[in-house]
């Protein structure tokens, strides 16, 4: 047994063989990966695609009021899911906080002066987020108002 011991050869590795074959597996998993977010692309926006297009009530909505862009114009998810669109051109910040606090979204109130304040004094002139930016319940929002 000895004898079978001491005359082992030592093992030869082809090194270049070994990194082809890596590089293949590496190749092989990157277009694994790339045809499955493809795939995935190509689900997602034919998913998208059948909710634009579906006559779902809850769809609606979100897509006649996504068209408003006023400063002024905000929209809110309410509770049974559809989403409410409301305009705060020219309210006074007291009607503002009402307004906001009805649709339980936290208002954050600044002043600016501008001499073409529109009527009355302390009336809001814009909003931050805006229209098409839908709120959800506990959002804050930064209601602007002005003064002469």
């Amino acid at each position: 047994m000895n004898d079978f011991a001491h005359t082992t050869d030592t093992p030869t590795f082809d090194t270049a063989a070994i990194a082809r074959g890596a590089r293949r597996k590496r190749a092989t998993a990157i277009a694994g990966i790339a045809t499955a977010l493809i795939v995935g692309g190509a689900g997602t926006a034919l998913a998208v695609g059948g909710a634009v297009g579906s006559s779902s009530h809850a769809s609606k909505p979100a897509a006649s009021a996504v068209t408003s862009t006023d400063d002024t114009t905000f929209l809110v998810r309410t509770s049974d899911g559809s989403i409410a669109k409301e305009s705060l051109h020219g309210a006074s910040s007291l009607r503002a906080r009402e307004m906001l606090v009805h649709f339980r979204l936290t208002p954050n109130f600044t002043r600016v002066r501008k001499a073409d304040c529109p009527q009355p004094q302390d009336a809001v002139i814009s909003l931050s987020p805006h229209a098409p930016t839908v709120l959800n319940e506990g959002d804050t929002v930064l209601v602007t108002t002005c003064f002469r």
